[in-house]
């Protein structure tokens, strides 16, 4: 992918539109749409790093109510060119579709490599990688199982979505603790996964969310790992002006 002359790629992740009420969400999403608006006229492509929702499941003829400014958003920016990519987090993994069909968004259900204007990155959610966290490396496999799924689709929305409302608080609020504060370099499973990978591979970038916490760490002289925060306490992310990644902080 070339970027084209002073246009930029922005990076964002956890926004979790629906938590943990209507009125705190509704308030976040209209300032993150203030943002999208902000940059749109210099944004070429815009990742969104997962858990845009703090649940997301697609039925086959329904989707979850609210959340219209943010899909609006989105369906303008990829209407006017802007690429935008979506990797599934693990509060909305369960996507069957619709932001392709109907947002012309792309979708990723697990980490990928993009080569962009000469630099490598390596970019995903974050969730499952590294050492550690069996338990719910398991839970994932659960959640992704397709007969499971199934399972949960043929239960009416309002039960299945209630109960999974329930779910994700129960998990966002377990993650709140470790969340606040960097735990150092030999304890971050993120930096120990981009290490490990930077043993067989060249990267100058690896850009994940999902840890909640802005993170710009130097693997190495040319390689960086950045955590992007999220948009509930820190309203960070990322942007690459074609040379360099810079982690910043929406202060309108």
């Amino acid at each position: 992918m070339q970027l084209t002359a002073c246009k930029k790629i922005y990076f964002l992740s956890d926004f979790h539109l629906g938590a943990p009420d209507h009125a705190t969400s509704l308030t976040r999403e209209k300032r993150i749409v203030k943002f999208l608006d902000e940059i749109k006229n210099d944004a070429e492509q815009i990742f969104i790093l997962g858990d845009l929702f703090d649940f997301w499941y697609e039925y086959k003829r329904v989707v979850p109510k609210g959340f219209v400014r943010i899909l609006g958003k989105l369906a303008e920016l990829s209407d006017a060119g802007i690429e935008v990519h979506f990797f599934v987090g693990n509060h909305d993994m369960w996507m069957k579709g619709y932001f392709e069909k109907e947002l012309n968004v792309k979708v990723y259900h697990r980490p990928e490599e993009f080569d962009l204007k000469g630099k490598k990155f390596f970019i995903g959610h974050g969730d499952g990688l590294g050492p550690g966290d069996h338990r719910y490396k398991f839970l994932k496999k659960v959640f992704r199982n397709k007969f499971l799924k199934w399972l949960f689709g043929i239960l009416h929305p309002g039960f299945g979505i209630g109960l999974a409302d329930y779910f994700s608080s129960k998990s966002r609020k377990a993650t709140e603790k470790t969340n606040e504060q960097f735990l150092g370099e030999d304890k971050e499973w993120l930096i120990i996964f981009s290490r490990e990978m930077m043993k067989t591979n060249q990267y100058d970038y690896f850009i994940f969310g999902h840890r909640h916490l802005p993170i710009d760490f130097k693997l190495s002289d040319a390689t960086h790992y950045i955590n992007l925060g999220d948009w509930i306490k820190y309203n960070s992310y990322a942007v690459f002006d074609g040379e360099n990644v810079q982690l910043k902080f929406y202060t309108n």
